[in-house]
């Protein structure tokens, strides 16, 4: 009896995971940025808390200022249980443009955002730091 309860237990695991918002320290995949997502009111925002000095000096030719401190993700809405939508900053050409983030499990987020309706579309993986 013990045992089938632990094993529901465990089911249950990812989902409850999925059901809370995608807070803390996620890094891209070139582990060159590092956002805090956090709760925004009633949406979900994520902040530069820090960048590797070829970040800083990509962002800057695209017409940027410093990274640390810039609202990467804004204004993410829960859609549907893991998947939000918001506006996401692209540093490197000073453009903010619509995206998505879902987490697909208790350490990853994938987002995915494009310039025009569909084309320039860009999807990455982010992993959460510890």
């Amino acid at each position: 009896m013990m045992m089938t309860l632990a094993a529901a237990a465990l089911a249950l695991l990812p989902e409850a995971v999925l059901a809370a918002p995608p807070t803390g320290t996620w890094t891209n995949p070139q582990k060159s940025v590092r956002v805090v997502f956090r709760k925004c009111g009633r949406a979900m925002c994520g902040k530069i808390v820090w960048a590797s000095p070829k970040a800083q000096s990509d962002a800057e030719r695209g017409g940027g200022g410093p990274l640390v401190g810039t609202m990467l993700f804004s204004d993410f809405v829960e859609q549907r249980r893991g998947l939000w939508n918001g506006s996401v900053l692209i540093p490197d050409i000073g453009q903010t443009v619509t995206g998505t983030i879902e987490q697909t499990g208790p350490d990853t987020l994938v987002g995915e955002g494009c310039l025009l309706a569909g084309f320039g579309c860009k999807r990455q993986t982010w992993t959460r730091t510890r």
